[in-house]
């Protein structure tokens, strides 16, 4: 079904981009330009299907923003910015 077509689509796209820094790390033979090329099209990947899991579950990408940097600002505020965990 389309929501978990999208859903798989967005790991999938996140793991590219995982792989593209992996590969960097492991100093394979790839230069600057050519990363900065294949991260910037994985992300842009990765950001399609982000939105398209947002209109599949009528969530838009300004109120994941907004509620991200409300959430970021409360545990600033509180101190607790660093660590793990949702409910900090």
């Amino acid at each position: 079904n389309e929501k978990s077509y999208v859903a798989l689509g967005l790991a999938e796209e996140a793991g590219e981009v995982a792989g593209v820094v992996k590969r960097l790390m492991r100093k394979d033979a790839i230069s600057e330009e050519e990363f900065r090329r294949k991260l910037v099209k994985e992300m842009g990947d990765v950001l399609w299907y982000l939105a398209a899991v947002g209109w599949v579950f009528g969530v838009t990408l300004e109120e994941v923003a907004r509620t991200n940097l409300a959430k970021l600002a409360d545990r600033a505020e509180r101190g607790v910015l660093k660590g793990s965990g949702d409910d900090r």
